[in-house]
């Protein structure tokens, strides 16, 4: 009778069960590869920051010697660059989501209605995303070196040209302030602005998941807001924003830990490890901006979770 009571309810597992199973089926492989590989270098990390590394002669081995907590106090006391280097990443981080974010949502909004070469456009703007893996990145260094030589001059002319007529953005930045605009608000635009290029080369993955989102909202929702007569501006607040809002979680992730991939923090850390041979200090640095970052998400998401709502 067990048995027979247990195969009824494997039969009739609920919608929202069999979708756990699924999700949890899903993440198994990552799991599984954040508990051998990830976990376990972070617990070398700690120790390594505890620590002094030395390798005897003769190498293939290391030995630590326990200093407590003397590399951390140097990192935030002695050392010169540490602590502005780790601000200017977050406070850049701060700066580029929500940009990239909001930039990836209404490019999607473009690109998800139908026109000719919709396809050659939404490739244009994953290209950055190509463009920046490796082995394409040597490959346009050396195609730049060696025509470097012949094009050198019609650069430089070139660059002379566009300085001469570009848009003196301190004189219109200047003209808002005397209007009366808040100053926060100028310089994150201005920030935004010097950036755009960044912005614009970081979006090709948040685009397509946005895309995604757009595409899976039923069409019905959009025919009752028609009825109903809600303009275009109503129907985006009280139809896409909620129905995208779960993938804007996601962007949002994504991009932190893409930015914090990236930053200053991280190539200061890369290098006092592996250039300088100070692992010890070099965990330090990777540790403190990798809680940092961790704290940023846990806010962030907490936040965003109130407000978002779920469609099954």
């Amino acid at each position: 009778m067990s048995e027979e009571v247990k195969t009824k309810k494997k039969k009739h597992l609920s919608l929202a069960k069999k979708r756990m199973r699924a999700g949890y089926l899903f993440i198994l492989p990552w799991f599984i590869g954040f508990l051998v590989f990830y976990v376990r270098s972070v617990v070398l990390s700690v120790e390594f920051s505890l620590s002094e590394l030395s390798m005897p002669a003769g190498g293939g081995r290391y030995e630590l010697t326990f200093v407590g907590l003397q590399n951390i106090m140097y990192a935030f006391r002695e050392h010169g660059t540490f602590k502005q280097v780790l601000t200017s990443s977050v406070m850049n981080m701060l700066v580029d989501v929500p940009l990239i974010t909001f930039f990836s949502l209404f490019m999607a909004m473009l690109l998800n209605k139908p026109f000719k070469g919709r396809a050659i456009v939404r490739a244009i703007f994953f290209l950055p995303i190509i463009l920046s893996s490796g082995a394409v990145t040597d490959a346009i260094e050396v195609a730049e070196t060696m025509v470097a030589g012949g094009v050198s001059a019609q650069a430089q002319e070139t660059a002379a040209a566009s300085t001469a007529l570009a848009f003196d953005i301190d004189y219109l930045i200047d003209m808002f302030v005397k209007l009366g605009l808040p100053s926060t608000m100028l310089g994150y635009v201005s920030q935004a602005v010097v950036r755009i290029n960044d912005i614009i080369s970081e979006s090709g993955v948040q685009i397509i998941i946005f895309i995604a989102a757009l595409q899976s909202i039923p069409s019905s929702m959009y025919e009752v807001a028609k009825i109903e007569g809600a303009t275009a501006y109503e129907t985006f607040w009280k139809v896409t924003f909620p129905m995208v809002m779960p993938h804007i979680i996601t962007n949002v992730v994504y991009t932190i830990v893409d930015r914090f991939t990236e930053s200053e923090v991280v190539e200061l850390a890369y290098s006092t490890t592996f250039t300088t041979q100070n692992w010890g200090l070099g965990s330090v640095f990777s540790l403190v901006s990798t809680v940092i970052t961790c704290a940023i998400l846990v806010i962030v998401c907490r936040i965003l979770q109130k407000r978002t709502f779920y469609y099954n």
